[in-house]
């Protein structure tokens, strides 16, 4: 296969606390991965990982073929310019608008103030967004946040974008419309995507693969619809919601 990304047996503890197992994922190009558990799995640790925040004890993290943990500064940068990030509460800047907010990353490059406005203009166009640019992040719902946390990223043309518990904090309907607007981003864009959540209705919605952990290990990888058919006990647990009693086969 020729994946976008490969993380291969990564392995990270803190202290005594062993916290990733040898997790191995494989992201196909234009692929949506959701990665799946419970809080505390590891599912923020890896996602800390893909972009640079941490690196591993052992493995590693390959991005078009290119060991993103051993990589020189030279092509670390490369790689993370590849990267789109859609933070958990969005991240916006309180005190800027939300014109500013969208051409922060573009002015930051020094991109000309013609350019800026147009490719605004077409990221709020293309998350749904209209007429909203001198609004401030206080006078928008929390799915209007996620939405312009998207254009902010999408202006920087994004070849991945990683989503961070994209639906923590909104209703369920705004909760499905995230979810369409990551499908139709996918589509829109062609960008491969990574959706760290613990929402299984979002999974189940927009994923073409989902991996599972449990303690810091991969316990179940494949399709949505294999995933709700599956016969692993602690799927079924998370699946159907049960918080209580033990697993007896993991």
């Amino acid at each position: 296969m020729n994946e976008k990304i490969r993380i291969a047996d990564l392995h990270k503890s803190f202290g005594r606390k062993a916290v990733l197992k040898g997790v191995t994922i494989d992201v196909l190009p234009g692929e949506i991965v959701c990665i799946v558990g419970k809080s505390g799995s590891g599912k923020s640790v890896i996602m800390k990982h893909l972009v640079g925040i941490l690196r591993p004890d052992r493995g590693s993290i390959f991005v078009d073929g290119i060991d993103y943990t051993g990589a020189d500064e030279e092509n670390r940068r490369k790689i993370e310019s590849q990267y789109g990030i859609l933070f958990q509460g969005a991240a916006l800047f309180d005190s800027m608008n939300v014109f500013d907010n969208v051409a922060f990353g573009l002015r930051r490059k020094r991109v000309g103030e013609d350019a800026v406005l147009r490719t605004v203009a077409e990221m709020l166009e293309k998350v749904g967004l209209r007429d909203v640019e001198e609004k401030m992040p206080s006078d928008l719902s929390g799915g209007m946040q996620k939405r312009v946390g998207l254009a902010r990223s999408l202006a920087m043309d994004p070849e991945i974008m990683i989503y961070d518990e994209p639906t923590t904090g909104v209703d369920p309907i705004t909760g499905g419309a995230v979810g369409r607007l990551i499908a139709s981003t996918r589509e829109t864009f062609g960008v491969t995507s990574i959706v760290v959540t613990h929402d299984m209705m979002l999974a189940d919605r927009i994923a073409d693969r989902i991996y599972m952990l449990n303690d810091g290990a991969i316990i179940f990888s494949g399709t949505a619809s294999e995933f709700a058919r599956t016969e692993n006990p602690y799927v079924r647990q998370f699946v159907e919601g049960r918080a209580h009693g033990p697993i007896a086969v993991l």
